[in-house]
């Protein structure tokens, strides 16, 4: 079927939630990166893509640059993959950082 014969049938919107699972996947793989904060995964579904926000916490030593550059990037292909949708825009803020128990320990 030619695309002038193809009708278009409706629309197709992709659940926040399975965005959302498909943005922890790909973060939980970068090194460095420890968790969400409560909440951590916002999401703006516009025409022109995908705007996600991600308030993480990173692991203490890393380099808060260079592991935010990796996220983005690392969740931008992912996503981009997996639901074929442009991502736009990938925000990082960083809420916290996670010391390891000998570090804490150090420092008290």
């Amino acid at each position: 079927m030619n695309p002038e014969q193809e009708e278009k049938l409706g629309t197709v919107k992709i659940s926040e939630d399975v965005i959302s699972l498909c943005v922890l996947d790909s973060a939980r793989k970068v090194e460095g990166f420890n968790g969400f904060i409560r909440k951590g995964i916002r999401i703006n579904q516009t025409e022109e893509g995908l705007m996600l926000d991600l308030y993480i916490t990173v692991e203490y030593g890393v380099k808060i640059p260079e592991i935010t550059w990796n996220i983005q990037e690392r969740v931008k292909k992912d996503v981009e993959s997996v639901i074929d949708q442009p991502v736009k825009k990938v925000n990082i803020h960083v809420q916290g950082v996670h010391f390891p128990e000998e570090v804490a320990d150090e420092q008290k």
